[in-house]
């Protein structure tokens, strides 16, 4: 895959995990609200490591969380969560395990409130990808406005490992925010993919 030719951002070059993920998923918008479960999941579990770390154990986060289905994950008492912290195919911290379980109730909570965690995530934005024109790797944020107001909201309403660094590279993920870099042959198949997708 790197190797064909095509620009891509530079972040994504060291490891080829990195790169299919970042040709195939990143940035691309997502509303499907398991999808964005998952994303929840992981960028918390990330907190302080490299998001190499997660991808390698993506699959074991999958099986260890029930497809992330937030209505099984909210339903999984202390026995399942004595046995995650011995599953050596996730991150066995018992605060980033406790926060996915009493999150994915966060979680079902605002479906009900809101008919869907996406028509609620996706209001942070006007219901429209911010389409960013970086062109260089340094200039990208940690943070906007956007994830701050969003981080703000997630967090009056009970959720853990929700903080706005946390939250902007949740938006990144699931195309809330387009930070492909110019340069990048990902940043125009992107703003295509969201061109009219969103009202």
């Amino acid at each position: 895959m790197v190797g064909d030719g095509k620009r891509r951002c530079p972040w994504c070059l060291g490891h080829p995990d990195y790169a299919a993920y970042h040709d195939r998923e990143w940035g691309v918008p997502r509303t499907d609200d398991r999808k964005l479960f998952e994303f929840l999941v992981l960028e918390g579990a990330q907190a302080g490591l490299s998001w190499l770390t997660i991808l390698r154990r993506r699959d074991g986060y999958r099986r260890a969380f029930a497809e992330f289905d937030p209505r099984k994950v909210a339903r999984f008492g202390e026995p399942r969560i004595r046995s995650l912290l011995q599953d050596s195919g996730i991150i066995r911290n018992r605060l980033k395990i406790r926060a996915a379980v009493h999150n994915a109730k966060v979680f079902l909570r605002i479906q009900e409130e809101f008919g869907s965690f996406s028509a609620y995530q996706w209001r942070f934005v006007g219901g429209r990808p911010i389409q960013n024109r970086w062109t260089r790797l340094d200039r990208l944020p940690a943070t906007s406005p956007e994830s701050d107001a969003f981080s703000r909201d997630l967090k009056s309403r009970g959720m853990g490992f929700v903080g706005s660094t946390i939250l902007y590279a949740h938006m990144q993920a699931v195309g809330m925010v387009n930070d492909h870099l110019t340069g990048c042959f990902r940043h125009r198949e992107v703003r295509l993919l969201a061109a009219g997708r969103f009202p």
